[in-house]
This record gives structure tokens, sequence and C-alpha cells, in this order.
């Protein structure tokens, strides 16, 4: 008998029904691996920085690479002027890589292969960067939909686009990692 490959996308319920209104706010095998992601980096870079030594074991090792990645690439795509959100940056990328992984396992559930929890994590970051370019350049932040050298012509026209792109970004950045974890969950299953 044939399985059907959507059946692993499904979010069933695990344990009490819990509404609140008309809103279930009930736990769910989503709500459980993403738990899970989060503990298992918790643990991880808890026993990884416990002992630190000059000849790191593979788990401080794998904190210590994982760290230095991510500040690697802040710094060689953002600069200096990005390390306070190191933190925040670091913390999604570690949640967003353990879910992907954790859904690699056969028999598990892969937590971003759902459009609404990519979509709430690009909506957050979209928010939290307009209102840090708010914070730090006031009206002046508007200035990122007239791009230097455009002929006075064109202005109008490029404006819109660069506002119709800046918005569609919460959209296309969830879409991408969404159809990402779909269609390679669902071609594994096809294939195995």
């Amino acid at each position: 008998m044939a399985t059907n490959p959507m059946h692993q996308f499904e979010v069933y319920r695990i344990g009490p029904e819990i509404k609140l209104g008309s809103v279930d706010l009930s736990f769910t095998n989503a709500s459980l691996f993403m738990v899970i992601s989060s503990l298992a980096i918790l643990l991880i870079f808890n026993i990884g920085s416990k002992k630190n030594s000059l000849l790191p074991n593979k788990i401080q090792l794998l904190a210590e690479l994982s760290y230095t990645f991510v500040s690697k690439m802040i710094s060689d795509t953002a600069g200096s002027k990005a390390k306070p959100y190191f933190a925040f940056i670091f913390s999604l990328f570690m949640f967003v890589l353990f879910c992907n992984m954790f859904g690699m396992i056969p028999y598990t559930f892969t937590v971003t292969s759902h459009i609404i929890v990519t979509f709430m994590l690009a909506s957050f970051i979209f928010i939290a960067v307009t209102i840090i370019g708010f914070t730090k350049h006031g009206f002046g932040y508007l200035k990122l939909f007239v791009p230097s050298g455009v002929p006075a012509v064109l202005l109008p026209l490029i404006v819109v686009i660069e506002i119709i792109s800046y918005l569609s970004r919460p959209i296309s950045l969830s879409v991408r990692l969404f159809a990402n974890m779909m269609a390679g969950h669902t071609m594994m299953k096809v294939f195995g």
C-alpha cells in the first residue's frame, strides 16, 4: 500500500485541547519539535562552554565553529555595526538550522516546512529591521527607497519598485525556506 508523502507535514495535537475563545492553543507536534530544537541548542552550547580547554572536545568544537561561522558571516556582510545584533542573529540561525536538521531524521517533524512558522520568523525580522532603521536614521531611513544616481524621470517608478520590493521581503523569505523544506522532504519520501 502506497503512503502519502504529504502525511509527514500534518500538524496534530499532543495532549489536551487548549482553547482561548476560537483560537486553538494546544501543544502540537510542531510545538514539540520547536521545543526539542531549542533544548538541543541550549544543551550543546551549555556543555560546549562548561569546560573551555585549549584542546576542545567535539561539542566544544561544534559550539565554537558555529559561533565563529555566524560571527564571520555577520562581519563580512554587515560590518562591525551589526555586532550588537549578533545574539539575535545567532539564535535565529541556530534555531532554523536545528529545526531543519531534526527534520532530516526519519519519523520526525520539519517545523520549517510550514509557511506560518517561516512567515512569522520573517515578519518579526522585517518589523525589527524597520524599527531599528527608523531609530538609527529617523526619516532618513526612507532614503533607502531612493537609490542614488537615478534620473529624475525614472525616480517615481524606481521608488514604487523599491517599496514593493521592501514590503515583499517577508513573503519571499518565508516562501523560499518553506518551499525548499517541503519540496526536499516530499522528494525524499517519494524516493524512499
